[in-house]
Order: structure tokens, then C-alpha cells, then sequence
């Protein structure tokens, strides 16, 4: 079956940046989408960047646009989410999923999750 193992969370202070990996396994991503996605408290999980494996289209949710960047590591099955200028509205749990059939920043798209990395920026 398919795992993708998540790694990166951690707390840092308004404006500051973290990189977020998301190593799929069980699974060749040539022809998908790996994406990923965030949940506040109280809040819908929400999409925040997805890839297209074979191309390299990325696609970005407007409230991370310009601060966010979706790349990938061919090699190791690897997608990485760097953040920059982080607010604490960004605050929330991160998951990374693989697997898109219909649009890539939608969460019911996909049928492969990982387990959650929590980020929390401080104000």
C-alpha cells in the first residue's frame, strides 16, 4: 500500500520560513499529483499546493501564493513545500497526499494521506 512519510513541522516567529518533505512509498508518482494540504481548528482542510509529476505544474492556493513553493525530487519520490514569510494564520496541520484524479487542490481528489505535520508560527 501506499505511505508517504512526512517530515518538517516545527514553530517558528512571523516571517520566518520552514521546508516540509512528504517520501512516498508503495507508490511511482509519474503521473499524478502529489499535494498538500492544511487544517486549522474549527476550520476545513484546505488546499495549499499541488505538482503534476510528469510535467511540473504547480498549482497554489491563494492565501500562500508568493510565499510558498511546491517542488520535487525525482529520485527519491520526494515532494517539498518551502514557506516563507510565515503568518500565524498559517498555522495549522499540514498533510501531504498523493494519488489526484479530478482538480489537485481539492481534497476529495485524492485517496493517499500522510499522518499530519503540525506547523504553529507565533506572532
Amino acid at each position: 500500500q501506499v505511505q508517504l512519510v512526512e517530515s518538517g513541522g516545527g514553530s517558528v516567529q512571523t516571517g520566518g520560513s520552514l521546508r516540509l518533505s512528504c517520501a512516498a512509498s508503495g507508490y511511482t508518482p509519474s503521473n499524478s499529483y502529489m499535494g498538500w494540504f492544511r487544517q486549522a481548528p474549527g476550520k476545513e482542510r484546505e488546499g495549499v499546493a499541488a505538482i503534476y509529476i510528469v510535467a511540473g505544474f504547480k498549482y497554489y492556493g491563494d492565501s500562500v501564493k508568493g510565499r510558498f513553493t511546491i517542488s520535487q525530487d525525482n529520485a527519491n519520490n520526494t515532494v517539498y513545500l518551502q514557506m516563507n514569510s510565515l503568518k500565524p494564520e498559517d498555522t495549522a496541520m499540514y498533510y501531504c497526499a498523493a494519488g489526484a484524479l479530478g482538480w489537485p487542490l481539492n481534497v476529495r481528489s485524492y485517496d493517499h494521506w500522510g499522518q499530519g505535520t503540525q506547523v504553529t508560527v507565533s506572532s
